[in-house]
């Protein structure tokens, strides 16, 4: 389709381009600037970071013209651009480093949207941005419109580019990391889910972090729309500053009509509605999401927003809404035996996407599964809710004992079980789940203890769910 269709690019000079770390993004935002040596670009260096080693990637761009530079952080030389890679924080010295020998430093993001700026949605939030950035995308094809989700989701908007039509949707996750190191990125719709704690050693505080958040709004006019939710204090008074600059703001709350000209909640009879300048669309009732949880009719409605923005037909949207199934691990269902229900929830790494979950199932019906590398945060909040939603708790792994403690301190009525290991917890929450129930893997931790990250930890949960369906079934 690319060779078929105008491609958009940028043909403004860039010059001596400096790239940070050699990971992913690097490499792509590297791979592209040595695709224009001699020409926009006069010479491409990239620095890998202290830890950064020879490799078949580095080999692969010093092939193409790129001057790689591994193990060091000490960034010498000048440079008209640096594109830094997320993981590197502002206030690192590498980070520093960099921009006193730049004219300038941004991210990737920021780099693709300046390369390809027409057509980008965007969308971030503490948790539920996957979900929502996937389905506004689904949305999107669902409506016949050319679409690609790109950015925090996995593939990386540089690599993009150079392949993109003029008529594709750009849908950008994008994470406070990402948003910190943008200027000029401007989507025509951008959508803000929740703000929670969240990657504070990061940010340095958690007023940094919302401002980074924030930042998807920046560049926004009254043309475009802006989608937040007013549902946490940190969003309300966004929105309240999205409103003070004349930008079109639909405020976003499931369980209420705000009553301005914009806004998008699920009606009493359970239909979902978005209006725009005081003019409703409704949608499909919750019930026909195939989507489990409040925080997914959130998603629904933000996506349902953002796709009508960008052209998207009702009732393309609406048969989008209809078709969308949960992505993994993401309160996905994985198995039932004997009446009790699995449900993977594996990306659930901190104590908000945790209650979240728990709002998708009926009170005391939940056998939940918490532990892993504990992030020190604090459980009053999760513990309460787990609390009405479950009547047994199976606490493992490194953060099981804190989690375990915080409960029996807590003095409520549920069980609470400890296990070593991931698969020690599932056979203990087999052992104590009663027909009607669900098995609810939704850590609040990262998953450093025992998995290479939260995808491992869900496919080995899935794995063990389906050995034990199996192995009773033989049983049988």
């Amino acid at each position: 389709m690319a060779d078929e269709k105008q491609l958009v690019t940028s043909e403004q000079m860039l010059g001596d381009v400096c790239v940070l770390g050699l990971g992913k993004t690097g490499e792509a935002v590297a791979s592209y600037c040595a695709k224009r040596l001699s020409g926009r670009v006069s010479s491409v260096t990239l620095y890998g970071g202290l830890k950064s080693v020879e490799g078949e990637g580095a080999r692969a761009l010093e092939a193409v013209g790129v001057r790689v530079v591994l193990g060091t952080e000490d960034v010498t030389g000048r440079y008209d651009l640096t594109v830094a890679s997320p993981g590197i924080p502002e206030h690192s010295a590498f980070y520093r480093a960099a921009a006193s020998c730049s004219k300038e430093i941004i991210g990737e993001p920021e780099f693709a949207w300046r390369e390809s700026p027409r057509q980008w949605l965007g969308i971030t939030g503490t948790n539920g941005k996957t979900t929502a950035t996937t389905l506004t995308t689904e949305l999107l094809r669902a409506a016949g419109l050319d679409a690609l989700a790109v950015g925090n989701i996995g593939r990386i908007a540089i690599g993009e580019v150079d392949e993109r039509p003029s008529d594709r949707w750009f849908v950008a996750e994008l994470s406070s990391f990402q948003l910190a190191g943008s200027k000029d990125l401007h989507p025509l719709a951008a959508a803000l889910l929740n703000v929670t704690p969240d990657h504070i050693s990061w940010h340095g505080s958690l007023e940094a972090y919302a401002a980074a958040k924030e930042r998807i709004f920046a560049n926004m006019t009254p043309d475009d729309l802006a989608v937040i939710s007013v549902e946490d204090s940190w969003c309300a008074a966004i929105a309240d500053r999205l409103d003070a600059r004349g930008l079109r703001t639909v405020r976003l709350c499931v369980n209420e009509d705000q009553g301005s000209a914009n806004a998008a909640f699920r009606r009493a009879d359970g239909m979902l509605v978005v209006r725009v300048d005081g003019v409703e669309t409704e949608l499909v009732r919750a019930d026909e999401l195939s989507i489990l949880g409040d925080h997914n009719v959130q998603n629904a409605l933000a996506a349902a927003a953002l796709a009508l923005h960008a052209g998207a037909s009702v009732e393309g949207v609406r048969a989008g809404l209809r078709a969308f199934a949960p992505l993994e691990h993401r309160i996905e269902p994985c198995g039932e035996l004997d009446g009790v229900r699995f449900v993977n929830d594996s990306k659930a790494t901190n104590t908000d996407a945790v209650e979240k979950a728990l709002v998708a199932f009926a009170p005391q019906t939940v056998v939940l599964l918490m532990g892993g590398r504990d992030k020190g945060t604090d459980l009053s909040s999760v513990v309460a809710a787990a609390s009405r939603a479950a009547h047994a708790v199976v606490c493992y792994g490194e953060g099981g004992g804190r989690i375990a403690d915080a409960f029996e301190a807590s003095g409520g009525a549920a069980e609470i079980l400890r296990a070593e290991h991931l698969a020690d917890a599932l056979d203990v929450a087999c052992g104590v789940a009663r027909p009607g129930d669900t098995v609810l893997l939704s850590p609040a931790c990262a998953s450093f203890d025992e998995f290479s990250g939260f995808e491992e930890r869900g496919r080995v949960f899935k794995r063990l769910v389906a050995e034990h369906i199996a192995s009773k079934g033989a049983q049988a």
